[in-house]
C-alpha cells in the first residue's frame, strides 16, 4: 500500500494511490499532456486508436501572477493565450472520470523576461526565498497563494491531483534548478509544508521530477518518483534500464514516466516486468504528427490489454 506523505490526505487521495499500488506491476495508465483549450492531442489520440488516455496532463503556465507581456516574443504570447482558461478542461475531465496530473512552468515570481520559467530569461535568486523578508521569498509566497487558491476548488469538488511541481529539477533550465539540485529540493520542501500544513490542500498526490540520486526530496516527502524522457524519433521500449536507475533512488516508492516524447513499447512492459505505475506523452507534434511515433504505433499500445485507458479505468472518486 502507498501511505500518502500526506498525513490528512483526503478520501479521494488515498483511493487514488491504492488504485496505483493495485496495479503496479500489472497495468500501465496511458497519459497525455495538453495545454490548449481545444486539446487537439486527446481528440487525436482518440481518432487514431479508439480510446482516450486514463491520465490528462495540464499545464499551469498562464496562470502564473507574474507575466511580463510586453516582453513577450509572438511564440510566448501564443502559447500563455492558448493556455488560458484550460483549468475548465480540468474540470471536465474529472467529470468523466479521468485522472489529472498538472505540470507549472512557473513564470519568475519576480523580474524575467518572455518565457521567464527559463533560467536564461530571468535573474530570479531562488536561493534568496529561504532568507526571511526578502522581495524574492515575498514574491515565491504571494505566488504559491495564487496557485493554492485555483487548487482549493478542486478540493472542494473532492478531486484528487497527481501534483508535479518543479519538475526536471536536475537541470540548470528552469529558474528553481539552476541554482543546483539541493536549492531545488528545498523549494519543493517548502511547497510541500505550506501547501499542506498552512493552506490544507489534502487533495494533491506529491510527484518527484528528477531522475539523480543525490537530488532526492526524501521519502517523507513525495509519495511518487517520476523522470522525464526524450528518446530518440520512433524509439519505442520499456524503459526498464531508465526504471533500474531510478529505483537506486528509494526502495519505498513507485515509478512512473512524466513526460515522454515516444511512446513506451507496453508489451516490452508487460514482457520485462517493468512496473511504472503511468506514462504522459508530451503535447504537440510528439502525439500530432508522426514524426516522433506513428499511428500504427500508437494503436498498437492503446489497445494493448496491459493499457489502462479511460474507457476501462474505475471511478476512483
Amino acid at each position: 500500500m502507498i501511505n500518502p506523505v500526506n498525513k490528512n490526505a483526503t478520501r479521494e487521495a488515498r483511493a487514488v494511490l491504492t488504485y496505483l499500488e493495485d496495479i503496479r506491476g500489472k497495468k500501465i495508465i496511458t497519459g497525455q499532456h495538453t495545454q490548449t483549450m481545444a486539446q487537439e492531442e486527446l481528440w487525436q489520440m482518440e481518432k487514431v486508436t479508439g480510446k482516450l488516455p486514463a491520465l490528462c496532463g495540464f499545464e499551469l503556465l498562464a496562470y502564473s501572477p507574474n507575466i511580463n507581456y510586453p516582453s513577450c516574443d509572438e511564440a510566448a504570447l501564443k502559447e500563455i493565450n492558448e493556455n488560458k482558461g484550460t483549468l475548465q478542461r480540468a474540470y471536465e475531465w474529472a467529470e468523466r472520470g479521468g485522472l489529472l496530473t498538472f505540470t507549472w512552468h512557473w513564470y519568475s515570481p519576480i523580474g524575467g523576461v518572455d518565457k521567464s520559467f527559463y533560467s536564461r530569461n530571468t535573474d530570479f535568486d531562488a536561493e534568496q526565498v529561504f532568507v526571511e523578508g526578502t522581495p524574492e521569498r515575498e514574491a515565491f509566497y504571494h505566488d504559491m497563494d495564487v496557485m493554492a487558491e485555483l487548487l482549493q476548488g478542486f478540493q472542494e469538488k473532492h478531486i484528487p491531483i497527481l501534483w508535479r511541481p518543479f519538475h526536471e529539477a536536475e537541470g540548470d533550465w528552469f529558474w528553481w534548478g539552476v541554482k543546483g539540485m539541493d536549492t531545488a529540493r528545498k523549494l519543493y520542501r517548502e511547497m510541500f509544508h505550506y501547501y499542506t500544513e498552512v493552506k490544507q490542500l489534502n487533495h494533491l498526490i506529491w510527484v518527484w521530477n528528477n531522475p539523480r540520486p543525490e537530488g532526492y526530496v526524501g521519502d517523507e516527502y513525495c509519495d511518487i518518483v517520476t523522470a522525464d524522457f526524450y528518446p530518440p524519433e520512433h524509439t519505442h521500449t520499456a524503459m526498464t534500464e531508465k526504471l533500474d536507475s531510478l529505483k537506486k533512488i528509494t526502495s519505498g516508492k513507485p515509478f512512473a514516466i512524466g513526460e515522454i516524447g515516444t511512446i513506451p513499447k507496453i508489451s516490452e512492459m508487460e514482457k520485462e516486468k517493468a512496473d511504472w505505475l503511468w506514462f504522459m506523452m508530451w503535447s504537440g507534434d510528439f502525439v500530432l504528427s508522426d514524426r516522433f511515433t506513428t499511428e500504427e504505433v500508437f494503436r498498437e499500445q492503446y489497445n494493448h490489454a496491459y493499457a489502462v485507458t479511460l474507457d476501462n479505468l474505475p471511478k476512483l472518486y
